[in-house]
């Protein structure tokens, strides 16, 4: 088992994560996204990195519901989907990737340890959106001229997501610390999307080639 004070100070402390997550929420809906730097320190670079794909993507999934968008405007939509949540997916990978990489000179994880059935990465991934859903559903609460009982459902709802969200950043931490203690481990998963690769998407590989047409 770890001794706490031989953990390097660089390894991340998840406890400020849910904060992290409901600044840069916050920011990204009131200034440029141009102008906004990822964090210096590496492990929060990467867990902002993650949630800004998030943030991207809950905006992009948007306008993908927007009345009497055309055909052509779905189809650049949803092109911009794919390649968002793949972004997405990767650094979720490279926070796991990262993480491991940093254990690795402390022996850890454990090899002996209990399995723990969800990685750190798929974690902070679920966390990022909970942030997002609590922000839009606040906004929710104070939207003006709204249908009846719009904001009490909605304070329900916040509610709920609130309790969601503390019981998976408590789990995070515990599984960190577990981890650092030599008692849990983690592993990479990697989650191997099909339809992005034209090797594997059989609506891809299976159109006739130029050769084949002419």
């Amino acid at each position: 088992m770890q001794n706490p004070a031989h953990i390097p100070a660089s390894l991340p402390n998840f406890s400020d994560l849910p904060g992290l997550h409901d600044r840069l929420t916050t920011l990204w809906h009131e200034e440029a996204l141009e102008s906004w730097r990822a964090p210096a320190a590496a492990f929060p670079a990467l867990m902002a990195r993650q949630h800004l794909a998030n943030f991207e993507l809950w905006h992009t999934e948007d306008a993908a519901r927007t009345p009497g968008a055309s055909d052509a405007e779905l189809a650049r939509i949803k092109r911009r989907i794919d390649q968002t949540n793949q972004r997405r997916n990767d650094l979720s990978e490279q926070i796991d990737m990262a993480l491991l990489q940093a254990l690795a000179p402390l022996a850890l994880p454990n090899p002996q340890a209990l399995l723990h059935s969800e990685s750190p990465g798929l974690m902070i991934d679920r966390l990022s959106i909970l942030a997002l859903k609590l922000f839009h559903t606040r906004e929710e609460i104070g939207r003006p001229g709204p249908p009846a009982g719009h904001a009490e459902r909605n304070r329900d709802r916040l509610s709920i997501l609130d309790e969601q969200r503390r019981d998976l950043a408590g789990c995070l931490e515990q599984l960190w610390a577990e981890t650092l203690a030599g008692t849990r481990r983690f592993k990479l998963y990697r989650q191997l999307k099909m339809y992005n690769d034209p090797a594997l998407n059989p609506a891809v590989y299976r159109l006739p080639s130029t050769s084949e047409s002419t």
